[in-house]
């Protein structure tokens, strides 16, 4: 892995347009060429086996992301390194390429940004994702998308040809309603209004849509389940899946400094929710059973999304956990990813 004082110059080769907000002077860039690209899981918490993350750490700066642990690996830190210095994996389009050609995914999808977002702002520079989604085209190996970043709409055309011909399903990350609200909490990521115009985008572009409400903060956006699954409805999703706040390890510490920054007179009521549907811990280092929470707090919301998913007419399967059992064959059209 190899520092990189500065991004390569997006105005000397191609035109790049950032959606969201651009990086600042202090962000560092890593270029890395890994050993492989494919990550496989066999947790049972998790809905899908195979992954594709193009970067490590994120831009996006999200409070509450659960994966700021991961840098430590790196001997970074997960706050704001983890925001801070990127890690870029340019070899990853040649390393997909070579193992789908040696591997058999047994029919199941491809899901980008199982860990840290695929469409972060240098995405606009380096489209190693784009160039990704171009090599699951050749092989028509289906792909599911989560991701808070407006710039997937850049991708439309792959990712409808790769609808057409083998399956692809997109999952906009919209946790909060309001504008104000996720800009405090998730500060460089497109505001929710950008990323259900996105939605919209994708949806008449003949794309499977749908709308991840994740996370659920109890006492900040636990409200806003209703007025986001109208919007994301009305904006052609049909799908959405929601999963409650997970602060394990270091994501706690940064958490709660965020959350006394920007909500100083809701944080005791915050905590209190948390704990009421954490078994009466304010962090979990488990998944759980998907994601999701204990007690009659998250029951009540449970039972609040799943009205208004019904109410509105989105589908009732939610998150990746296809069968294990299907086999991959090219060419032929593959299943659902989300069936």
């Amino acid at each position: 892995m190899r520092p990189v004082s500065n991004p390569p110059n997006p105005w000397e080769t191609v035109h790049a347009e950032w959606l969201g907000e651009p990086p600042e002077a202090r962000l560092q860039v890593f270029e890395e060429n890994s050993r492989s690209i494919i990550a496989e899981n066999d947790s049972p918490d998790v809905g899908f086996r195979f992954s594709v993350n193009p970067y490590r750490g994120c831009w996006h700066s999200c409070s509450y992301c659960y994966a700021r642990p991961t840098h430590q690996y790196l001997g970074f830190g997960a706050g704001t390194d983890f925001e801070t210095k990127i890690v870029v994996k340019i070899n990853a389009p040649r390393l997909l390429r070579r193992e789908l050609s040696r591997r058999d995914l047994e029919g199941e999808p491809l899901v980008f940004s199982g860990v840290t977002d695929c469409y972060q702002p240098l995405e606009a520079v380096y489209s190693v994702t784009r160039r990704c989604l171009e090599i699951c085209r050749g092989f028509r190996q289906s792909v599911g998308i989560v991701t808070k970043g407006a710039l997937v709409r850049r991708d439309i055309d792959i990712l409808s040809a790769l609808a057409r011909e083998a399956d692809a399903r997109v999952f906009l990350s919209i946790p909060f309603a309001s504008d104000a609200t996720a800009r405090l909490l998730e500060p460089n990521v497109a505001l929710p209004s950008q990323r259900l115009e996105t939605l919209a985008i994708l949806s008449s572009a003949g794309i499977p849509t749908g709308i991840a409400l994740a996370p659920i903060i109890p006492g900040i956006n636990d409200s806003d389940i209703p007025r986001l699954l109208a919007r994301a409805r009305s904006a052609g999703a049909s799908r959405a899946f929601m999963t409650l706040l997970r602060l394990p390890a270091e994501v706690l510490p940064v958490f709660e400094q965020r959350l006394t920054s920007a909500f100083p007179d809701r944080e005791n009521k915050v905590w209190s929710a948390i704990a009421q549907m954490r078994g009466g811990k304010k962090n979990e280092s488990r998944f759980g059973a998907r994601m999701g929470g204990v007690g009659p707090r998250w029951k009540a919301v449970e039972a609040l999304f799943e009205a208004e998913k019904r109410r509105l007419g989105f589908r009732d399967d939610e998150e990746p956990s296809p069968p294990r059992t299907a086999r991959f064959e090219r060419p032929p059209r593959q299943r659902s990813l989300f069936d």
